[in-house]
């Protein structure tokens, strides 16, 4: 940390108390002081060990810190760095289906408001989600499909004279402004999976293409949907064009090419949002690792790029690394993990391992701002979900069947980063041992996160060194943990 050598004087606002000078050397000692203070508490961990049926429990006793000299010891070392800094995260979290909201609305009021603030509140007994995506008109894992401008078969809306909530009137919005009175610093994402069916070329809410002739009426969609939250009192932070613009097979859903989405932008939905006074930030493909080439087209033109905040991921396909690809493409705009699912015979001895180490660590390593698992909730059923290709099988992080809610796998790979890293912490340099893959945080508050996993099948012992102290742990395979200091 530098010191400048400058005197301060510094005085309240609102008082006429003066300060006297602060010299840099009292400034440095105060500095470290509170630096040996934070170390010497030693490190917290919580624990997550599918073998020894711990679920993200806080260990019992810190992990001490103790001077070292700069040769390495026996055991492998993850050295942290925070001089080294890279992007700044938005947050992690889930995304609240119309099927999560119905399931929480039918719960009584008093359960649901404690399963809300389990999951939202930033206090240290919740985990503490700081996203969500939304779906802006049905997902496929609604009840049913709807539009929020559906027409008579011959008809059309241009002018969205007919737009309207009314379908989110039940659960969503009723959902979100709970939530919201728990943490109104959560940020919301909504995502299309399908335009109105008048707007297709199908007339289909299943597949087909969007019509050239409509693509001014569905930015105006657009608009109309984020002034209709606002005026909810529900701000979009960010929309992404279309859920899986290359997966025509969802109910609902639309195959929409790279050229058409970045058409789509550059003479549409960015000249809308312009002209409209929007604000909400434009994130574009939304689809797997597999194609990075579809983001990096569009942003290669800077009339449609322009508008573009982004690109968003979903890993079905591909290796989370191309994210890292689409960055050194265009370094200037943000990158988005959107979408994971669990299914319905996951467990998490079985997954816990690829979604921490590819998304909670493997999406920020390669400069993700957030990090988004799938459905927030379902039945044990796996209910709702649409006919003619809705999902069947996907796991919600809560399972919710009257008033009880069971905890599942993503519930607890979620926690080990939501709890800790909040909005505005800025991901640090950590090196990379073999079978310890990890990532680390400075938080807002001065904090550091280190989220590590063991990816081999034996424990493992490492050392952990920051700023000339080192504090040893070990880590049974499959396993992760996350330390706080």
């Amino acid at each position: 940390m530098k010191i400048t050598t400058t005197e301060t004087r510094q005085s309240v606002p609102g008082s006429s108390r003066q300060y006297t000078p602060i010299k840099a050397s009292i400034l440095a000692a105060l500095l470290l002081i509170s630096w040996s203070a934070t170390v010497n508490a030693g490190v917290n961990v919580w624990l997550t060990d599918p073998g020894k049926s711990i679920l993200f429990q806080p260990q019992p006793a810190a992990l001490p810190f103790a001077s070292v000299p700069d040769a390495a010891g026996a055991n492998p070392i993850i050295k942290i760095d925070e001089s080294q800094t890279f992007q700044t995260m938005d947050g992690f979290g889930c995304c609240l289906t119309g099927g999560s909201a119905m399931h929480m609305m039918h719960m009584d009021t008093a359960s649901r408001k404690a399963l809300l603030k389990e999951l939202f509140a930033w206090d240290g007994s919740n985990i503490g989600i700081s996203y969500l995506r939304i779906s802006i008109g049905a997902s496929d894992l609604n009840d049913h499909v709807y539009s929020y401008d559906d027409l008579p078969p011959g008809t059309t809306d241009p002018d969205m004279k007919k737009f309207s909530l009314q379908p989110d009137r039940a659960d969503v919005i009723p959902v979100l402004k709970e939530v919201l009175a728990i943490n109104p610093k959560l940020k919301i994402l909504g995502s299309p999976w399908s335009p109105p069916a008048w707007m297709k070329d199908n007339h289909d809410t299943r597949g087909g293409r969007l019509q050239p002739g409509f693509y001014d009426a569905y930015a105006k969609y657009f608009v109309a949907y984020i002034k209709g939250m606002k005026a909810e009192r529900i701000a979009i932070d960010a929309i992404t064009v279309q859920n899986e613009p290359l997966n025509p097979k969802n109910n609902p859903s639309l195959l929409m090419l790279a050229g058409e989405e970045g058409n789509f932008i550059k003479h549409h939905l960015g000249p809308a949002f312009k002209a409209a006074g929007i604000d909400a930030k434009i994130i574009l493909y939304d689809h797997n690792c597999d194609h990075p080439e579809y983001p990096v087209s569009i942003l290669d033109d800077p009339e449609a790029g322009k508008y573009v905040d982004g690109s968003a991921f979903h890993l079905y396909a591909g290796g989370i690394a191309a994210l890292s690809a689409v960055h050194r493409a265009h370094p200037d705009k943000s990158l988005y993990f959107t979408e994971q699912w669990t299914g319905a015979s996951d467990t998490i001895s079985q997954i816990l391992g690829w979604h921490i180490e590819n998304l909670i660590i493997g999406a920020p390593r390669n400069w993700s701002r957030n990090v988004l698992e799938w459905n927030l909730a379902a039945d044990s059923h796996y209910e709702p979900h649409t006919d003619r290709g809705g999902c069947d099988q996907c796991l919600g992080a809560v399972t919710i069947d009257g008033n009880k809610v069971s905890r599942n796998p993503s519930y607890y790979i979620l926690a080990h980063a939501a709890k800790f890293v909040r909005p505005g912490s800025v991901r640090i340099d950590s090196s990379y041992p073999d079978a310890l893959p990890n990532v680390a945080f400075k938080t807002p508050e001065g904090k550091t996160v280190l989220i590590v996993m063991n990816s081999g099948p034996a424990p493992r012992a490492f050392d952990i060194r920051y700023q000339g102290k080192q504090a040893a742990s070990t880590i049974n395979g499959g396993a992760v943990a996350t330390y706080i200091w």
